[in-house]
């Protein structure tokens, strides 16, 4: 049975374009796949703790050292990666927030890089240990797509990347807040969608 890992992160709920997106996706998905398993990872809903030197402290501590409290924030971390690591596709619903992405979403990045287990460094430089395909889905206020003010879409492609995963295609909504123009860009990113999948 296939498994898709969904990862939303948009705070405007079940008006986010992103995520709207992402369920056209989902739903061409098990179409294809209509014994499918879809796993949700809300990081809105459920924000992630940000990666603090507590954090970090506990990575770095032996297992057999750590405290109760470094073991839960570990646990953290090892409930995300089980969660990429049994998945098959993964879809990643990431808005444009001033010129980036979520700071939720940044969280889930930071939990699930992981030196050893998601990525290790060699010779030759970092490679990446999550060898599966992922879709992005994107959406902003304005057409900011392909601009120097766009650190949105490279640096989820840059990140996914570094872990292994292959971004297989990038769906974007620009000019959301731009009435009609905005529309077309959203119907013509749910056609992508269909004719992709």
């Amino acid at each position: 049975m296939a498994t898709l890992l969904r990862v939303d992160s948009s705070a405007s709920g079940e008006n986010s374009k992103s995520r709207q997106l992402t369920d056209a996706f989902v739903a061409q998905w098990l179409m294809k796949n209509p014994g499918g398993k879809v796993v949700q990872r809300d990081v809105n809903a459920n924000p992630l703790p940000h990666f603090t030197s507590e954090t970090l402290g506990a990575l770095f501590t032996p297992e057999e050292d750590r405290t109760e409290e470094q073991k839960a924030i570990v646990a953290i971390g090892d409930e995300l990666i089980e969660e990429l690591e049994a998945a098959d596709v993964i879809a990643i619903s990431a808005p444009m927030y001033n010129f980036s992405i979520p700071s939720t979403l940044k969280s889930y990045f930071d939990y699930i890089a992981r030196a050893g287990r998601t990525f290790q460094y060699t010779e030759t430089g970092p490679e990446g240990l999550v060898k599966k395909d992922a879709y992005v889905f994107t959406a902003s206020g304005s057409f900011l797509a392909d601009t120097p003010v766009d650190h949105q879409v490279p640096y989820v492609h840059t990140f996914l990347g570094f872990l292994g995963l292959n971004v297989k295609d990038t769906f974007i909504a620009g000019g959301q807040a731009l009435g009609e123009d905005g529309e077309k860009a959203f119907s013509e990113a749910k056609d992508k969608i269909a004719a992709a999948v």
